[in-house]
């Protein structure tokens, strides 16, 4: 007897929802006041891992249903910026042990700051080049990123 198709995304995202809703629920209330570096570094991966999974979906759908497609790009246009200011975070947090904090031009060397786990710029730098390719500097900092058909 074979079995059915594999599963879908609508079978594993509700998942992660859940890992998110529990992971605040068991760690933020009575974890640190500040955010650890390593936390950041986690949700960057994780709104970077979005972003792609809703770059797929816009561009599927757009060339099918051009208004979802656009409101797609427009939700995956705020998700990069998320993960932009999560960046930042990460960088304007002091560093465990010696307390110093280094700007976002340890970037620049290409290789991730902090312990070797943590590899926030290198994936930063990755989508940074993908968003650079699908989205305009204009969209990126524009108030609203949604266009509307009519």
């Amino acid at each position: 007897m074979s079995r059915t198709a594999s599963p879908t995304a609508q079978d594993f995202v509700p998942f992660a929802t859940a890992a998110l809703d529990f992971h605040r629920a068991l760690n933020v209330p009575g974890g640190p006041l500040v955010t650890t570096r390593a936390e950041l570094d986690a949700l960057h991966a994780h709104l970077v891992s979005l972003h792609g999974l809703l770059d797929a979906h816009a561009a599927r759908t757009g060339q099918l249903v051009p208004i979802e497609g656009d409101q797609l790009s427009a939700a995956r246009t705020r998700i990069w910026q998320a993960a932009d200011h999560v960046h930042a975070a990460y960088h304007a947090a002091p560093r465990p042990g010696s307390g110093e904090v280094h700007g976002r031009e340890a970037c620049q060397a290409d290789l991730p700051e902090g312990a070797p786990e943590l590899t926030i710029c290198q994936r930063h730098q990755r989508t940074a080049h993908l968003v650079r390719r699908r989205t305009t500097p204009a969209d990126l900092h524009a108030p609203f990123t949604g266009l509307v058909r009519h």
